[in-house]
């Protein structure tokens, strides 16, 4: 039978045992904290860095001619001249036109990437044809061809339809499912809603777009935001395209508009004024992407987990 110093040594021991294990738990809390508390200093450091220009700008952009010139730079405006955005917006150069031409290109093509790239992937993720997977990696291939490359060949082909300096050769092409890329989000996306629910609605009666319409995009809100900001990024930030398609100035968009702007302003060195047409020209990407934040990471993750 086991003696009592026994029981007490094993006693011990097991205490000794359960503190070490305990002070290793601890230890590897403290290195998480201190991994996490870490990772957080960079992210801090490195959003300070790159919010410095932004800072410089809405700083600039609220100063006087002379002030904005200052060297070493003043942070804080002595006095705040919030007469500059309206300088930029209506004065000579009319940028608040632009901003005009911008919001109706981008918001008309938003609705053509949006609800006709989400018919075609759903068709490519939802309904059997022959031939569907060849014809859907046909598509694809198209985002192997650079933008360069086609400029030419569209540049003649709208010539031929009068489209030059027209908004609506803006707009046009993005109403019959112009990105291949948005098509590929749609259908990835569909592909993990579960056709138990389209054989569920056709049981009820619906057809196709009755299943598109009261099934697939009740659901789809997630990729739908995706799709809408960055449609919203990459048609508002549009240079090329519109700088060869564009003639006159009150058919430029802000992206033109602001390049214009630039070369107007520069003669005049009115660097507030300046500042202050590109803090207008970038608020709506910022707001966009604040707003839908949230369904723009959770469109992004849905689309990837096939």
């Amino acid at each position: 039978m086991a003696t009592s110093s026994d029981m007490v040594a094993s006693s011990r021991a097991e205490m000794a045992r359960l503190s070490y294990a305990e002070g290793r738990k601890r230890a590897a809390k403290r290195r998480r904290l201190l991994g996490r508390a870490l990772i957080y200093v960079v992210l801090v450091a490195g959003a300070v860095l790159f919010m410095i220009p932004f800072a410089w700008m809405v700083s600039t952009s609220l100063k006087t001619k002379a002030e904005a010139m200052l060297l070493p730079i003043r942070w804080i405006p002595s006095h705040f001249i919030w007469s500059n955005y309206v300088n930029a917006l209506f004065g000579p150069v009319k940028f608040v036109v632009f901003y005009k031409n911008s919001l109706i290109v981008v918001l008309t093509d938003l609705l053509g990437d949006v609800f006709v790239c989400a018919l075609v992937g759903y068709a490519f993720a939802r309904i059997p044809a022959p031939g569907r997977n060849v014809l859907f990696l046909l598509v694809l291939s198209t985002m192997m061809l650079p933008e360069q490359v086609l400029l030419v060949p569209t540049y003649v082909l709208y010539k031929y339809l009068h489209w030059i300096d027209r908004l609506y050769g803006l707009i046009v092409p993005n109403l019959l499912a112009g990105s291949a890329f948005y098509i590929f989000l749609f259908r990835q996306f569909f592909q993990t809603i579960h056709l138990e629910l389209d054989d569920s609605a056709r049981i009820d009666g619906c057809g196709r777009l009755g299943i598109f319409r009261h099934i697939i995009l009740p659901l789809s809100r997630p990729v739908m935001v995706t799709v809408a900001i960055l449609s919203f990024f990459g048609h508002w930030n549009s240079f090329l395209w519109p700088v060869i398609l564009l003639k006159s100035e009150q058919n430029y968009t802000v992206a033109i508009g602001l390049r214009f702007f630039q070369s107007f302003m520069t003669e005049s060195a009115n660097l507030p004024l300046l500042m202050a047409a590109s803090i207008a020209a970038l608020l709506p990407c910022v707001i966009m992407f604040f707003v839908s934040q949230r369904y723009f990471v959770q469109g992004i993750v849905f689309t990837g987990i096939k």
